[in-house]
């Protein structure tokens, strides 16, 4: 089984960009998309579709903001939209798929740099959805969750560490909840498989930074401990295009 997660910095534009045509011509069993910045109204009868697979999808309430979409084929089938907070819910940021023996969770974690409330939202929605998985895990479920965290983990994930070092995104207080997600037995994949890799998946659309290659790794696939004898690979899909973010995936047996 193959899964991929992008954040596509608006579904429409994404489209314009070539996604149906990239997921044509690329094996896959899920695609979770981030950042869709519709609402279900909005769409056409065919725009919210992809050949082959059925979908799920969360909306914000306030227009042209957040939003995740995930699209998959059997043996998934959807589950449920949101996190079960209200607030959190608000901004479409939960997608929720049963994949036979897992669920998947595709997620769109709050981004801190607008101001200080707004990191202590971020800071709320990691508490909040910590909680809520591991409570799935204890009544035996695995859990696969993965999206844009919105947090590079360590300097290895970014390209100017030193530079960043008081700016959300790369925070202490942020990173320490990474910590926490590990030390709960989340696994993040592409770490795992490639320790020693300094390969990102975000980059500022200014200054040529993704030429440069001055980017952030701030998409990821953490898997839980229980499920790491299926795991077969993981990477980050650097040559497609069409967004700030590009696509990364990961290999179940």
């Amino acid at each position: 089984m193959r899964l991929y997660s992008w954040n596509v910095n608006g579904w429409r534009a994404a489209l314009r960009h070539g996604l149906r045509d990239w997921v044509a011509t690329t094996p896959m069993d899920v695609l979770c998309v981030q950042e869709t910045k519709v609402q279900a109204q909005q769409l056409d009868a065919d725009e919210g579709r992809l050949p082959g697979f059925e979908s799920l999808w969360a909306e914000a309430q306030r227009p042209g903001y957040s939003g995740v979409a995930t699209f998959f084929r059997a043996p998934c089938k959807a589950l449920r939209s949101g996190i079960g907070r209200a607030d959190f819910d608000a901004e479409g940021r939960v997608v929720v798929t049963d994949c036979g023996d897992f669920d998947l969770y595709n997620v769109y974690f709050p981004n801190g740099k607008k101001d200080a409330q707004r990191l202590a939202f971020k800071l709320e929605f990691y508490a909040f959805f910590l909680e809520q998985v591991l409570a799935v895990v204890r009544r035996g479920r695995p859990v696969i969750f993965c999206g844009d965290v919105n947090t590079a983990h360590t300097p290895q994930d970014l390209a100017r560490p030193e530079a960043n070092r008081k700016v959300s995104g790369f925070l202490p207080e942020e990173r320490a909840w990474l910590d926490r997600w590990q030390d709960a037995g989340f696994v993040d994949s592409f770490r795992h498989l490639h320790p020693e890799a300094r390969t990102y998946s975000w980059w500022s659309l200014r200054s040529g930074a993704r030429e440069r290659d001055v980017g952030w790794r701030l998409d990821y696939f953490w898997v839980h401990e229980s499920l790491l004898g299926r795991l077969k690979g993981a990477g980050i899909a650097t040559e497609v295009r069409g967004a700030d973010h590009c696509p990364v995936w990961l290999d179940l047996d």
